[in-house]
């Protein structure tokens, strides 16, 4: 009895939401634990952040100063984690293949420009980690779940655009994933701007 009383309830609103077709319509916009995800082959969000950038300084970087340059940008929760260390040391490991591509690598989390400091220092990083503290630009690319990232991570061509994006990373291989796709995607689009020398 209770069971017919909630499925009748649940009928009586279909109407109410615009009948069964909007139940079954897929959203406009991709959405993943973290958020809404920014749509690829669109502008990708902008973004200034503070954070540390080898080989030892601390410093703001934006979007605008990797133009030119294929952007390996990813998300991840915490210093000195397990995966988060995993991951970027596969980054780290792949550095020299990304930079022969025209590519550069950023992490960004919600940690701070010394915790990111220590980190670089410990494991080696010669790549950007920016803080992220309030989440602003985590939630522009739908990664945040307060008070950390998610490990999402996105890659953006020369000219600012989002070309390809990866929601819930395994750390372990994630690097070589986007090595991969950034040769699809240099290989199949010869008229994208190519890449400025590297830095």
């Amino acid at each position: 009895m209770k069971r017919r009383l909630v499925l009748q309830g649940l009928l009586a609103a279909v109407p109410a939401a615009g009948g069964l077709s909007s139940l079954l319509v897929a959203p406009k916009q991709a959405r993943a634990l973290g958020g809404t995800l920014p749509d690829l082959d669109q502008p990708a969000p902008d973004f200034v952040l503070a954070g540390f950038v080898p080989p030892g300084t601390e410093g703001e970087r934006r979007l605008s100063d990797f133009a030119g340059r294929w952007l390996a940008l990813y998300f991840y929760p915490k210093d000195f984690t397990g995966g988060c260390t995993l991951e970027a040391r596969g980054f780290q490991k792949d550095l020299a293949q990304f930079h022969s591509l025209g590519a550069e690598v950023v992490g960004i989390s919600a940690d701070s420009a010394e915790s990111h400091a220590s980190f670089c220092g410990s494991e080696g990083l010669a790549f950007p980690l920016l803080s992220d503290p309030g989440g602003l630009v985590s939630r522009r690319y739908g990664s945040w779940i307060s008070p950390y990232s998610q490990r999402h991570s996105f890659l953006i061509d020369p000219a600012g655009v989002l070309r390809a994006s990866w929601v819930a990373v395994r750390p372990s291989g994630h690097s070589q994933e986007i090595l991969a796709s950034l040769q699809s995607l240099i290989a199949a689009a010869p008229s994208l701007p190519s890449p400025s020398p590297s830095r």
